[in-house]
Order: C-alpha cells, then structure tokens, then sequence
C-alpha cells in the first residue's frame, strides 16, 4: 500500500504535467495561414502552416516563376489543376474548408475554361483544413 507522501507526489506530477501541457495549447503559436501562387505554364509555389496570411503569400510568391497571382487560406485547403495536353492553357483552382471539395473545385474549373485533360497539379492544407 502506498504511504500519504508518495500518493501526494503523484497528484502532484500528475498536476504539474497538466498544467504544462495546457500552457503549451495556450501559448503555441497559431499556425494557420496558406498561400498557392499561380503563374502561367503550371508555375506556382506554396506556403502553408504561416503565422499570417501575408508571411504565407510572399514565400508563396518566391516560389512562383513568372508573373505570379496568389490566393490565400486561412485553416482551409487549396488546389491548382491544369489541362495536362496543353500546360500553357486552362487551368483552375479553389480554396475550400477541406481538401476534396478544394480538388473537385478545381477539377471543375479547368474544365469549365476549356481543359480536356485536366489533372491536379498543387494542393496544400493549412492546419485544420
């Protein structure tokens, strides 16, 4: 049986590891911005998992070859699809709260603007997306 001094030292540790783990979810950063560049020809780069959606979209840019547009997310998904038979030509893509319908969006645009081939070329989730 265990003395009253080891059962208060395990009440204790037990309350210390709690309480350090509870200060670690409060004070975490919050990581929850995303960025998908877009360029012509397939070009893009992204970022995810930035403090703030500005730090995402200028990596996201950096990345990006050309003459480059970016769209951001915030605890969301993105995906970028282009017509494979011709790179240069129709493309789309989507910002949603999960990845499938980010994908299927995306999927759908490229073929709204013409592609006959249309496969996915990016995507990226930021935090719970």
């Amino acid at each position: 049986m265990l003395d009253s001094a080891a059962v208060c030292i395990r009440t204790l540790l037990v309350f210390v590891f709690i309480s350090a783990f509870a200060v670690h979810l409060i004070a975490a950063p919050a990581f929850a911005a995303g960025a998908l560049a877009i360029g012509k020809c397939g070009a893009y780069g992204q970022a995810f998992d930035y403090p703030a959606e500005q730090g995402a979209r200028s990596a996201a840019l950096k990345q990006c070859k050309g003459d480059c547009s970016a769209v951001t997310m915030k605890r969301a998904c993105v995906a970028l699809s282009l017509d494979m038979t011709k790179p240069c030509g129709a493309h789309g893509y989507a910002v949603a709260p999960r990845i499938s319908s980010a994908l299927n969006e995306a999927m759908k645009k490229c073929y709204a603007f013409g592609g006959k081939e249309c496969v996915i070329r990016a995507w990226a989730c930021d935090a719970r997306g």
